[in-house]
């Protein structure tokens, strides 16, 4: 299992949710961390729960929707000359749920897009020549399990081009100690999960962890984070590294 300890991992999303889980997880490991968030304001709880457990940590402000605003963040991450080993692509916006799903908008398609696939492909573009450089690295990409779902459509298809950017990369990285996964947290009790979602945010984890902690150099793979609950994590990694 990798070792996170003194490893710097950038979180997306980490002010709440599942983002937050992932944050407090990789801190329980000895991992620091950049946290993103709409405003730093909003990463003070999280950045305070890694923090005291003997971490460092940056917070970040960046607006996911924004390339410009993206590529700020990443030039803070750069100057910072903290190298990022691990990257958790996590943040995601859900649509409008459309219940005429014949009326379904461009503009949801696109703001759907602009975060959930395209903020993650700028943000990996950026780290992955400099993991293949390195030799190391993983990134882990938050995907959905959504289906017949034409309400949602806008966010289910933006998901499905995320999940065919991963998987297309696979054949580049398989291998290598390189590797780029895809996590679905399942349906969770979270500002976009809703309050009538069967899952607590916290049996995402130690699922959420198996695509970046596993060894075994394969990439493309798409973890049920659902599927490890309850597990102790050594035993969800060594179960992940079968699939």
């Amino acid at each position: 299992m990798l070792d996170l300890k003194g490893k710097w991992v950038l979180v997306t999303g980490s002010s709440r949710g599942v983002g937050a889980e992932i944050a407090k997880a990789v801190a329980s490991l000895g991992g620091n961390l950049f946290l993103q968030s709409r405003s730093k304001s909003h990463a003070e709880k999280t950045l305070k729960a890694v923090q005291e457990m003997g971490v460092e940590a940056i917070a970040l402000e960046c607006a996911l929707e924004n390339p410009d605003s993206i590529k700020a963040m990443l030039q803070e991450i750069d100057n910072s000359g903290k190298i990022v080993d691990v990257v958790f692509n996590n943040a995601g916006l859900q649509v409008p749920y459309c219940s005429d799903y014949f009326s379904n908008e461009r503009k949801d398609y696109l703001e759907a897009y602009a975060v959930n696939c395209l903020a993650p492909v700028q943000i990996a573009y950026h780290f992955l020549p400099k993991m293949v450089k390195n030799g190391f690295g993983r990134i882990l990409m938050t995907s959905s399990g959504i289906a017949d779902q034409p309400e949602l459509m806008g966010y289910a298809c933006a998901k499905a081009a995320l999940d065919k950017f991963v998987r297309d990369f696979a054949c580049k990285l398989n291998g290598t100690d390189v590797m780029m996964n895809l996590m679905d947290p399942g349906w969770l009790r979270t500002d976009l999960g809703g309050p009538n979602a069967p899952n607590d945010v916290t049996t995402v984890i130690p699922g959420a962890l198996v695509g970046v902690l596993a060894e075994d150099k394969k990439s493309g793979r798409w973890f049920s984070a659902q599927e490890f609950a309850g597990m102790e994590l050594s035993l969800a990694v060594q179960k992940a590294e079968t699939l």
